[in-house]
């Protein structure tokens, strides 16, 4: 069943359920070597609106994706839904692509990957949907980009970082964290802590079981010598004092949480995604336990400060957050598309509504596929995969991109280390990224 279009965005098919429009290659450099957010106009969204333009006309180019709008997904997939809203919204508004409307059909996958399969198959087979946007988290992108493959789509996709099983050369990753995310994030994250007055000098490493939180965590398996954060910590000179392993269907977090404590370490690396954290946090208060540092590798943003006082002082990893001196060094357009997702974040109810690394992510990847038509001209798939390997994309929060085959299209990554302080996370390393110094232990 489909829905009648809305203003501007056209039809959102959630599985059945109307959601509103909102409002409106080579080694990795350091963090610092990030590129300044591009507020250049280019073939997408993000310049202003000048008068002359033409609305679009003609046959609507749809783009069919899935996401988590429900399940343990669900309150970072809405995210990726908001900014996906607001991107096409703006786009139609700038002409739309290659001068026709663009429509937006998304399924809800319910946060089960077993059910991706189906519903790309039945976007690109059934639906016959123009071009695809691939869903949101590792589990539900690489059975997405095997029904890429087969068909020969170009799939842009916001959050995969196993790069070595990335292998369809015309999947685009709009994150990046390198082609070795288990070398290069627990090096990232330990070189900031190695900033503070008094680094930790053991870890624990408590790990959700599958997909890229399970490779960045313990890299490839059946390989003792692939870097892991226990094995760049040991490097390091740190002490491993103990490594815990959970299924992603983790309902009692109260085992984990007492031998989190009982390792009694000080610095706690979880390599979670969506509210992990926050079950671990909430496990570890009930023994009156709280870590000296806490990591959490892919939170959702508002669900860990809802916690509080508890999640005080706990890190991530961002391509961008929307802290003032980051974006008044953005420039206005940033400002601009940042205001507008907030105000459609704040009317939606989400627990928090600031511009933040999953946004850019979302953003990123509907630049790169807009990006790729608009240079090739087309809606051949094969062209449009040919102007990105040639040309890239340049977005407007990560700079230029480039796309190499060869590394499995990941692009060199400068990310930040973010960090829960009073009631916002903030950019606090490196320090010449950083909206305020980061944070060591409280006590």
């Amino acid at each position: 069943m489909k829905f009648a279009p809305t203003k501007r965005l056209g039809p959102i098919l959630l599985a059945g359920t109307l959601v509103a429009c909102s409002p409106a290659a080579s080694s990795a450099p350091s963090a610092s070597s990030a590129p300044a957010p591009s507020t250049a106009a280019s073939a997408d969204a993000s310049a202003d609106v000048p008068s002359s333009v033409a609305p679009p006309s003609g046959e609507p180019i749809v783009v069919g994706s899935t996401l988590s709008l429900t399940g343990a997904f669900g309150a970072t997939g809405v995210i990726h839904r908001i900014v996906g809203e607001q991107f096409v919204e703006r786009l139609n508004a700038n002409g739309g692509l290659l001068g026709r409307p663009v429509e937006w059909t998304v399924l809800d996958d319910e946060s089960d990957g077993a059910r991706v399969t189906a519903l790309y198959e039945r976007l690109i087979s059934q639906d016959e949907v123009d071009l695809i946007m691939g869903p949101y988290g590792t589990p539900n992108i690489l059975p997405a980009m095997a029904v890429a493959e087969r068909y020969g789509y170009v799939m842009p996709q916001h959050t995969a970082v196993i790069a070595p099983l990335l292998t369809y050369e015309c999947q685009f990753p709009a994150w990046s964290i390198g082609t070795t995310p288990n070398e290069y994030v627990p090096t990232l994250v330990l070189d900031a802590l190695a900033s503070l007055p008094s680094p930790p000098e053991s870890i624990v490493v408590v790990a959700n079981q599958n997909g890229s939180t399970d490779f960045v965590a313990n890299g490839v398996a059946d390989d003792p010598n692939d870097p892991s954060v226990a094995n760049v910590a040991t490097s390091r000179g740190l002490e491993v004092v103990d490594t815990i392993q959970y299924p992603p269907t983790t309902t009692d977090w109260a085992p984990i949480a007492a031998q989190v404590r009982d390792a009694d370490a000080d610095f706690v690396f979880n390599s979670a995604i969506g509210v992990d954290t926050v079950n671990l946090i909430q496990a570890m208060e009930q023994l009156d336990y709280r870590p000296p540092l806490l990591f959490s590798l892919f939170p959702a943003p508002g669900p860990l400060l809802g916690v509080g006082e508890a999640a005080q002082g706990v890190l991530s990893i961002s391509l961008f957050e929307a802290n003032e001196p980051l974006l008044a060094a953005a420039g206005d357009e940033v400002r601009a598309i940042v205001d507008e997702y907030e105000a459609a974040a704040t009317a939606e109810g989400l627990p928090y509504t600031t511009w933040e690394t999953q946004a850019t992510a979302s953003w990123n990847a509907w630049e790169i596929l807009t990006q790729g038509v608009a240079a090739a001209g087309s809606l051949e798939h094969d062209a449009i995969c040919e102007s990105l390997h040639a040309s890239g994309a340049d977005t407007t929060f990560s700079g230029p991109l480039t796309f190499d085959p060869a590394s499995n299209n990941f692009w060199p990554p400068a990310q930040l280390v973010k960090q829960i302080q009073g009631e916002e996370w903030v950019a606090a390393w490196p320090t010449d990224r950083a909206a305020a110094p980061l944070q060591g232990p409280a006590n």
